[in-house]
């Protein structure tokens, strides 16, 4: 087995979950606190502590402390090409899908 793939099979690892696909898009637009991804994703404090966690170790996403808080940020900007083909293949698929119901109708 190359490198690579092994690389791979972590980045993909590191992704397959929701909600740290959810994280990551709610650093698009800027770093947040564990308390506004909470906000966000609905999602518990430890649960989303746990992700970015696995998000940190794969070099997804970073923090800086500022007093008792820790605001976490996107690490490698690079990533949202690779979820935003990732959404693009999800709308053409429904698209294809919503056709062959639609042909299916008719």
């Amino acid at each position: 087995m190359e490198a690579i793939h092994a690389y791979k099979a972590k980045f993909f690892k590191a992704l397959a979950h929701p909600l740290r696909l959810a994280i990551l898009d709610a650093l698009r637009d800027g770093e947040k606190t564990v308390t506004q991804l909470q906000e966000i994703t609905g999602a518990e404090q430890a649960t989303i502590s746990q992700n970015l966690s696995i998000l940190r170790t794969a070099h997804f996403v970073t923090f800086r402390k500022e007093g008792t808080l820790a605001y976490y940020r996107n690490e490698d900007p690079d990533v949202y090409l690779f979820l935003d083909l990732g959404r693009q293949v999800y709308r053409s698929q429904v698209s294809r899908q919503q056709a062959r119901l639609e042909a299916q109708d008719l």
